[in-house]
């Protein structure tokens, strides 16, 4: 197992001659991989982040991330590039409960996590709103996290990327009276479907070809921009008796109803093909029964529901979705 990566090591890397960095994926949906990245293009990434939310220097930036992935990494690389003052806590799920924040924080970036952790203290909750700009990675927002996210009045910010386009190149408001479901790409970032209708992003400064994602997606013109919304991902799609049923759309109809975590992941079924099943922290398997048929279509229910400890994770916070569907192979 790789070492934790720390702020020195970060930083004397970065200085070193060699202009190339190597990142790890965050394994969300596979095991994490190496990949080698232009110093150049990350500088670039963050002037993007940085000019889009009129970032100055001086700024307060935060970082609550662990430097292992591109997320911590580009959040001391936008310090750098705007000369930002960067305050380092330790990773963790209470980023807002520590001693000694500073009194404004003009960028801080989390993981869905983090930010519905920090909401459930009051003092965490008034940390968070001191927050000018906060941005959501790592994961999608649930949609009870977002409804309690449109009362606060800072500027959140749900992201949009991957490690291959080093971190987000697109951006939706949460809250506010601009708050949308789609995502505006910065500028001179291009998206278009491809022949599978899933997002395709052009973004020569950040990534230098075309990355063909597997997110499905939909496209709109809206003051003389092209925007795009997620509606899921291709290898989260299960086949069930002939139809395919998307992971992330069951998932977004089951959250504002049930109170403890889980997730949606799939087994082999001899007759059906694959059939849905359901990771959840709760007991409550009669409830859960109970709320899966009053909400779900007859054939998005699930055929079966696991008890777990606790829902598997990368080390970022995403789901680990293919930890998910080991489980529900194994108990099968």
């Amino acid at each position: 197992m790789a070492p934790i990566a720390t702020l020195e090591g970060f930083l004397q890397e970065w200085k070193a001659a060699d202009e190339h960095l190597t990142v790890h994926t965050s394994g969300s949906t596979g095991l994490p991989k190496p990949i080698r990245v232009e110093k150049k293009r990350m500088r670039a990434s963050a002037r993007l982040t940085c000019d889009f939310l009129n970032l100055k220097e001086g700024d307060n930036a935060l970082l609550c991330l662990p430097l292992d992935y591109i997320a911590g990494k580009m959040m001391v690389v936008r310090a750098l590039e705007r000369r930002l003052n960067l305050h380092c806590i330790k990773p963790g799920s209470h980023p807002m409960a520590e001693n000694g924040l500073p009194p404004v924080i003009d960028l801080c970036a989390m993981v869905p996590m983090q930010v519905m952790r920090s909401l459930q203290s009051e003092q965490e909750r008034k940390n968070l709103c001191r927050i000018r700009h906060l941005l959501i990675g790592g994961g999608s927002i649930h949609p009870f996290l977002e409804t309690e996210l449109r009362t606060l009045p800072n500027n959140i910010w749900s992201t949009y990327g991957m490690t291959e386009t080093l971190s987000h190149i697109a951006l939706r408001k949460v809250n506010g009276p601009d708050a949308s479901l789609w995502y505006r790409p910065f500028e001179g970032i291009e998206v278009r479907l491809n022949a599978k209708g899933c997002l395709a992003i052009h973004a020569p400064m950040v990534c230098p070809e075309v990355l063909h994602t597997h997110d499905i997606a939909e496209l709109r013109q809206h003051q003389g921009h092209t925007e795009f919304r997620i509606l899921g991902r291709t290898d989260n799609v299960i086949t069930s008796g002939g139809l395919k049923i998307q992971t992330e759309e069951v998932e977004s109809l089951l959250a504002p109803h049930l109170r403890h975590p889980f997730i949606i992941t799939k087994c082999s079924d001899p007759d059906l093909g694959e059939k849905v099943v359901l990771l959840t922290e709760s007991t409550s398997i009669h409830d859960i029964e109970t709320t899966c048929r009053t909400v779900l279509p007859r054939h998005w229910q699930p055929r079966r529901i696991i008890c777990v400890d606790a829902i598997p994770l990368t080390p970022n916070g995403k789901p680990a979705r293919a930890k998910a569907q080991k489980i529900a192979e194994e108990q099968n």
